[in-house]
């Protein structure tokens, strides 16, 4: 065996949750940082059946391979449960979360502080890139499916999916 494991050192994971429906350049940011931090980030793609997206899971998974693909220590599964037992079946002790604005910390607090008592697991808060402190995917898949440009707003791989779901191509 090589690397950090062999030498009797941990290999540093963390997670970096999300729906990523789509995955968006702010997403993309805080994965990128993330894997500067880290040996191993997971990008954990969250399944909730009682929600429908506008990709599926397996696409959203393969638009996240295909825009982290420079990225050699990003991994990307999909998950259903309690992010805490994602965590702890792949001995992740942090999650990274970026933070847009306030609003989003007091949400993200309630979760880290819950999630750290369940388990133990960390979060770290990683402030967004003040270029994209507006941006969600929720926001991006409104403003494209009303004919606005969001080719800006997420990898070129995303938009050109983007416009074959809406038919806009």
């Amino acid at each position: 065996m090589t690397g950090p494991e062999s030498e009797g050192t941990q290999v540093r994971r963390a997670v970096c949750p999300g729906s990523f429906d789509p995955i968006t350049n702010g997403h993309l940011d805080i994965i990128a940082r993330a894997s500067r931090l880290y040996d191993e980030v997971y990008v954990a793609v969250m399944i909730n059946k009682a929600k429908k997206g506008l990709f599926e899971i397996e696409e959203r998974i393969d638009l996240i391979r295909q825009v982290t693909a420079e990225y050699e220590n990003v991994r990307v599964e999909a998950f259903h449960g309690l992010l805490v037992d994602f965590c702890k079946e792949r001995d992740i002790p942090a999650i990274v979360k970026g933070l847009r604005a306030v609003s989003d910390f007091d949400y993200e607090l309630q979760m880290a502080q819950m999630n750290n008592g369940l388990t133990g697991v960390e979060t770290l808060f990683v402030p967004t890139n003040p270029t994209y402190s507006f941006l969600s995917s929720s926001l991006v898949k409104e403003v494209a499916t009303w004919g606005g440009d969001v080719s800006h707003l997420v990898p070129p791989a995303v938009f050109e999916a983007l416009a074959q779901r809406l038919g806009k191509d």
